[in-house]
């Protein structure tokens, strides 16, 4: 039963990365006849050593990774060992069948469960997700096998090697080299979380990487309009259709509260009429599929009404005629300086200004506007609602005046009483 077997390791110039880095591959020849497996590891091939096939300089790194080859090696003849144990023929067939099949556990790869759950994310989308979900989901995909190709020179990892470190220097990673600021970094370690918990939910790891670490968002100025900027919007004369468009489109958001993609999708059949006969939006949310109910200001119906013969609308059967929301945020940020508005304005301002300035403002109860923006909870919408100083002076000047209206009740009984300080 006694065979020999070769191992040696190869590079493959044909499948370099983006990087510029090679895939290094174990090849097993046993009679003639080879096996080749993926390392995993990527590395710049001017270090790598065809004659000796590992890396040829001195360095940590260079150690390291040829540490991982001795490991595959070493596992190459631990197998020729445990089927000339079994008196089975040492042969090609049979160690792959060891390296991959029944007699030993096949390691679950990170990045293969994080494919799946885009996959089925996927397959759901528009149904239970919306595009813009699984763009994120596929964009922190991306992320993490980059972090690991920055980190490890690998483009996947098992699993089990999951540990705290791992979610800290992705953390880092995030920050340092992608340049996310700390919100954006945590929506993707979010994201990244969720694959782990279905590793956790389905039994295959043991231990949480997350336990013992921190995800929480940063509070944020959110830039909104006030009612005089609003008023210089509302008033400017635009030569150029195009840029007037965007700027109705964007007022109309201002005084609905609808994000980007809800606007963009409101069709005809949404506007109804509500229980006190006036016209409402009666939609969905695209984002969190919650539905919304907004009566019409006039200046939105004014908006509606210019927009009602609109060929694109028509051709298109949209409510109105929206851009990219790219195209959206550079035209806007054209309007913001022919209106001499330094703030930064995206389409999402809009929905900002919505919930202060044209609502919370006037004296809409907080609960109301949480429900007309779609949120699920109050907590969101605090986090949109800023109330403006002009409320808080108006607040406490109705305050300030019953106190001082108290005083000079008891003034008053002083004097007619005859008591004296």
């Amino acid at each position: 039963m006694k065979s020999t077997i070769t191992v040696s390791f190869i590079v493959r110039p044909a499948r370099k990365n983006k990087n510029g880095e090679v895939p290094i591959y174990l090849r097993v020849v046993i009679g003639g006849k080879r096996f080749d497996v993926t390392t995993k590891v990527f590395i710049d091939p001017k270090h790598w050593s065809r004659e000796y096939g590992k890396m040829k300089n001195t360095t940590d790194e260079a150690r390291r990774v040829n540490e991982i080859l001795d490991g595959f090696k070493l596992k190459a003849f631990d197998y020729q060992r445990e089927l000339m144990s079994e008196n089975k023929p040492v042969c090609v067939e049979n160690l792959r069948m060891k390296w991959y099949g029944k007699s030993m556990e096949r390691p679950r790869m990170l990045m293969e469960i994080f494919e799946q759950h885009n996959k089925q994310m996927s397959a759901l989308v528009n149904r239970e997700f919306s595009p813009l979900t699984l763009e994120r989901y596929e964009t922190s995909k991306r992320h993490t096998e980059a972090f690991m190709l920055w980190k490890y020179k690998v483009s996947d990892i098992d699993i089990k090697a999951l540990k705290y470190e791992f979610i800290a220097d992705y953390e880092f990673w995030l920050k340092s080299e992608r340049k996310c600021d700390h919100n954006t970094t945590v929506k993707y370690l979010s994201n990244f979380k969720k694959i782990v918990n279905i590793c956790i939910k389905n039994g295959w790891l043991d231990r949480d990487p997350f336990f013992g670490y921190k995800m929480t968002k940063r509070e944020i100025e959110r830039p909104f309009l006030t009612q005089d900027e609003l008023n210089r919007l509302s008033a400017k004369t635009f030569l150029i259709d195009r840029i007037a468009n965007v700027r109705d489109i964007f007022l109309f958001s201002c005084y609905t509260g609808l994000a980007y993609v809800d606007v963009l999708q409101l069709t005809r059949a949404e506007i109804t009429i509500g229980i006190d006969g006036e016209k409402w939006i009666y939609t969905s949310r695209q984002k969190t599929d919650t539905s919304t109910r907004i009566p019409l200001l006039p200046p939105a119906l004014e908006i509606l009404e210019k927009y009602k013969d609109d060929p694109q609308c028509i051709n298109e059967e949209r409510l109105l005629p929206v851009l990219s929301n790219q195209k959206m945020n550079a035209y806007l940020k054209e309007i913001a300086d022919l209106c001499g508005i330094t703030k930064k304005m995206t389409t999402h301002t809009a929905r900002h200004t919505f919930a202060t300035t044209v609502t919370l403002t006037n004296g809409v109860p907080i609960e109301t506007v949480s429900k007309m923006l779609g949120h699920k909870n109050l907590k969101t919408t605090q986090h949109y609602a800023k109330i403006l100083d002009k409320k808080v002076s108006e607040d406490m000047g109705v305050l300030r005046g019953k106190f001082a209206s108290r005083k000079f009740e008891k003034l008053e009984t002083k004097m007619a009483t005859g008591i004296s300080d």
